[in-house]
């Protein structure tokens, strides 16, 4: 293992919400500027993009001024790479719209390896770390041991360490369209009514295929020691006005539960093994092992408390793809800058909505070709 998969190691090793913002801040950006130094060395063309940066990375004292990229980059044909072909163990897909090329990264062992950790560390500190029956709104196969895997199989895989056994609650129907499975669900109900559960699926097929119909029955499952994580955003939900508070109460009355128990999380495939779950007060925060830049959209400065801006992702954890820092298509709120209630040290942020589609500018000094 090389300096700077130690360091990451290191920051991995710390339970992601304990060190305080200045002295995170500080290990952050110390294991940043080796890790462009490492893109440097791996990538020519990116070598060249972070030379032309205004500023030089190894003398700035803020992370947001390093060199980052815009995601949109990442939907390269062949993807960006930082590893030989022979390394690459997985190849994960963003859930793109119809029409929308999807970005793609690929993993090696080790990031692989910390992607799970990472993702594990977190949810850890908002479910606890129990093994528990865990219940996919979704078909059995998206989660597969496939070389290239999409957002929702990403999503499923990642929360497996939490499960004691998988049942998986959707089924085609003869269509070829999802629709759920009463018989498996109600039976899991019945099984699990005074354990501990963990349940998952993207947020419009939690509300299409489970939450709908189940309230058009009637059906309460009666699991009130249940999580609900769900991510995927809401787009789809937007022409039925479906908003967060309406989604958590029908989801609530469907699982007999408190609304407290769903959990949004805000995810992409490009920031692999950094999840944003919702805190108790409704905001989401950046781990020990990753942070969170929310940018004006002209002026691409830093927003202070109480505005909105693009997203900027950063992650210490891939080496085996540029993704330590993104600047996300992705709008966010910030709404402090450090002090939430709920205890997590460092920014807190509400993710509001996408920016408009727009061209890539300045990056046509990098090539795909390491």
């Amino acid at each position: 293992m090389n300096p700077l998969e130690q360091k990451i190691d290191s920051l991995l090793g710390v339970p992601p919400y304990q060190m305080r913002a200045a002295e995170k801040t500080a290990s952050l950006l110390e294991v940043l500027k080796e890790a462009l130094a490492y893109v440097c060395q791996r990538h020519a063309g990116l070598a060249n993009y972070i030379r032309q940066w205004p500023v030089d990375f190894q003398t700035v004292s803020c992370i947001a001024d390093l060199p980052y990229l815009p995601v949109a980059l990442l939907k390269a044909n062949p993807p960006l790479s930082l590893i030989e072909a022979s390394e690459i163990k997985r190849t994960l897909a963003s859930s793109a719209t119809t029409g929308q090329v999807p970005s793609r990264v690929v993993l090696d062992s080790p990031t692989a390896r910390r992607m799970s950790k990472g993702v594990v560390a977190i949810l850890q500190d908002f479910i606890g770390p129990a093994r528990r029956p865990y219940l996919v709104v979704d078909l059995a196969g998206t989660a597969g041991d496939k070389r290239e895997l999409g957002a929702r199989g990403a999503a499923i895989q990642g929360l497996q360490p939490f499960a004691s056994q998988v049942t998986h609650c959707l089924r085609l129907d003869a269509g070829g369209g999802l629709e759920l499975d009463r018989d498996c669900i109600l039976d899991f109900a019945q099984k699990h009514r005074s354990t501990k559960v963990l349940v998952y699926g993207f947020t419009y097929i939690l509300w299409n295929h489970l939450v709908k119909p189940l309230l058009a029955e009637g059906i309460c499952l009666d699991l009130p020691d249940v999580h609900i994580l769900h991510s995927g955003g809401w787009k789809r939900l937007q022409d039925q006005a479906v908003d967060k508070r309406t989604f958590n109460e029908g989801l609530a009355r469907v699982f007999g539960c408190s609304p407290t128990r769903v959990i949004d999380f805000y995810g992409m495939v490009e920031n692999v093994g950094v999840i944003y779950p919702d805190c108790a007060e409704g905001n989401k925060h950046a781990p020990g092992f990753g942070e969170v830049v929310v940018r004006h959209p002209l002026t691409l400065e830093p927003v202070a408390p109480g505005e909105t801006g693009i997203i900027q992702v950063c992650s210490v954890l891939p080496t085996s793809f540029p993704g330590h820092l993104l600047l996300t298509e992705d709008l966010a709120q910030v709404i402090l800058n450090d002090g939430c209630a709920c205890g997590r040290p460092g920014i807190a942020f509400r993710f509001t909505g996408r920016v408009p589609k727009s061209e890539v500018r300045g990056c046509g000094n990098i090539q795909s070709k390491r």
